[in-house]
This record gives structure tokens, sequence and C-alpha cells, in this order.
């Protein structure tokens, strides 16, 4: 089975090609990505409208770069999968709507992806991980821990009630004036400093919950470069490793306390926790969870680095391995701004007409 991916959810413009072997194993044929990082690194972040436009602008030629790399034509797709949410809106519109009319006109079945069931579904391409396992999904705009049961079978655990890991790395390193993206930019920062010399708070590690809340440390965070101002490189360096230390912490006893909730759940006994999302690149936070997981017997899974932050294959494989269960969408599939993966838990964060983000 051969299926091409489409991602356009933020300000990477992907494509990929997948193939799905009759042993449900999967083999990624091209992947291509195409980053707009230079489009809004003057802004410090993402511009909705000029990731859109970023999109409409370079997607045909991802494609056609991403089949011609696979070495096939549309005549050998068995499908096509596009990212229909949650994510920028103007950015999900124009990859699934690329996606239909490939579709329409090549007479081949469509896969809407959940964006977030590509992050969860990626171990299984890369690792073959089965089912259950536990997933920590770390990103711009999701933090959450959820119970990967099945394909379509996602319990949450825990989620973040404020802001989320991703955007926290960001805010930091806009406070301490690093460039954008904020994650490595801190991460870099954080290799020279001082970990110990400002007292951060860990929000929430008092409380039996595998909920997460960063709003207060971000605070934190911003009283202490206040505190230190005008801030000189040893200073920037000092704020960006207690940041990076304590957010490593938390991640790590959490994963602990959701790990023993996942066993006592299921009765797994060997669990493998799952690492996707952007952040899942840092390595402090991966040698934190390495330790927090061989605690407890279990097993730390993180796809490569490429493959954790945005991209078309892990779309691609979402898509195929929904297509292999018989799951195919109207050309009616609408696109989401809001599509939690655990649609039937209650919303903790952004509830409204909507949908709730988490």
């Amino acid at each position: 089975m051969l299926i091409l991916g489409i991602e356009t959810s933020c300000d990477e413009t992907a494509a990929a090609v997948v193939a799905r072997d009759a042993d449900g194993r999967g083999r990624i044929l091209s992947n291509v990505v195409h980053s707009q990082l230079e489009d809004h690194a003057r802004f410090g972040g993402v511009v909705p409208e000029i990731a859109a436009r970023a999109h409409v602008e370079a997607l045909d030629g991802i494609v056609a770069r991403a089949l011609a790399e696979a070495g096939i034509g549309f005549a050998d797709l068995d499908g096509v999968a596009a990212t229909a949410g949650p994510g920028l809106i103007g950015g999900v519109l124009v990859g699934l709507m690329s996606a239909k009319g490939i579709a329409l006109v090549h007479g081949l079945p469509l896969v809407a992806v959940n964006h977030l069931e590509g992050h969860a579904l990626t171990a299984r391409l890369t690792d073959g991980v089965e089912f259950p396992y536990l997933l920590l999904l770390v990103s711009g705009g999701h933090t959450q821990f959820v119970a990967v049961e099945g394909l379509g079978r996602y319990r949450r655990l825990g989620t973040t009630i404020d802001d989320a890991l991703g955007e926290a790395f960001d805010k930091t390193a806009k406070l301490l004036g690093l460039a954008y993206p904020g994650g490595p930019a801190v991460e870099r920062a954080a290799r020279a400093g001082d970990a110990n010399r400002f007292a951060l708070p860990r929000p929430l590690l008092g409380r039996d919950s595998l909920d997460f809340s960063l709003s207060g440390l971000k605070t934190a965070v911003r009283q202490a470069a206040q505190a230190a101002a005008p801030l000189t490189d040893r200073d920037v360096a000092d704020v960006a490793a207690a940041f990076q230390a304590t957010v490593a912490e938390i991640v790590a006893i959490k994963a602990r306390r959701a790990l023993a909730v996942f066993t006592k759940q299921t009765g797994v006994t060997a669990p493998v926790l799952v690492v996707a999302g952007g952040v899942a690149a840092n390595q402090a936070i991966g040698t934190a969870l390495r330790a927090a997981a061989a605690a407890v017997g279990a097993r730390l899974v993180v796809p490569p680095a490429g493959l954790c932050t945005d991209n078309g294959a892990m779309i691609a494989w979402a898509g195929a391995e929904r297509l292999a269960a018989g799951l195919v969408d109207g050309l009616d599939a609408p696109a989401r701004a809001r599509w939690p993966l655990d649609a039937d838990a209650v919303p903790k964060l952004g509830s409204g007409q909507h949908g709730a983000k988490a």
C-alpha cells in the first residue's frame, strides 16, 4: 500500500510517500519538508496568514518532489492522506483541499488525518511498537499523556491546564532575547548555564495529578529575568538552564506517575513510553525521561528528530493505518482548527463553539 501524506497545519509544508507492507510494517520512500522559519523569524513566532500563503506557493512543488523521490506517480498510489486539523485553519485548508483535489482527479480514497494521531502513531512506523502504549505528546500546542489503546482509541490521562511546553520554551526564548524558534535556542543557551542559580517553581508536582501547568513557571522566568536585568550572556544562560532543568524534572516525575497509572489500568508490566512532538528533540528532557522509564522498567521510544517535528511521513503513515482498517473519508471532510485526540474526554483548555483545544 502506497500512501501520499500532506502536512500543512503550521509552518512546515510537507509531503511524503510511505509504504505499508502486508505484514503491517512501514517504509518511508520519501519525506520532503519545507520550513518557513525565515518567513516568521522576524516576528518571533508563526504568523497564520503568512504561513497559509507560503503553503499555497510551495505545496505543489513539494508534492511533486515527494513523488519523484519515491520513484512513483499518482497512478501508483493507493490513497492520499492530509492533516485535517488541529492547526492554523488557513494552512490546514490548503493541504486538505489539495488532497481532496488529488483524490477526486485520480480516483483515490481520501483519509483526513488528525495531526495528533500522526504523532501518536509514528513510533509504530519507526519502531514497530505494538498497542497499547503510553504517549507523551509535547509540542508547541499540546502537552499531554495519552493511553494509545488501538487505532482511533485514545484515552487522555493528563494534559496541560494552560500552556503547552513548546509554547513555554518559545516564550522563555523571547523573554531572554534569544532567536526563534525558541526550543533549540533555549537548549543551546542552557548548555553554558548554571541551572541552580535561579529557583523556579514546579507547578502541580505536589498534587496527585498527571496534569501540567506552565503559565506560572513562565511568570517566574520573567520575574527572574527582570530581577537580573540588564541581562548579560551569563544571566541568559543561567535562566535558560534553570528553566530547562525545571521542565525536565517536571516531565520526568509526571512520566513516572503516568507509567504507574498506565500499568495499573492496562496490566502491562513492561510498558512502552513513546515521546512525540517537537519538544521530544530536547536532549535534557530526553535524558530525564530515559532515567524515569528505566526506574520503573519501561521502554522509552523516541522517533528520530525529523519525525518528531511536523512532517508528511507521519500523516502518510496514519493514513495508511486507517486505510488498512477500512477507514476512509468523504470529500466533505471538514478542516478543523481544534480536534482533540481524545474527543470524548472532558475539555480542560479552550472549550468553546469550535471545540476544546485539549
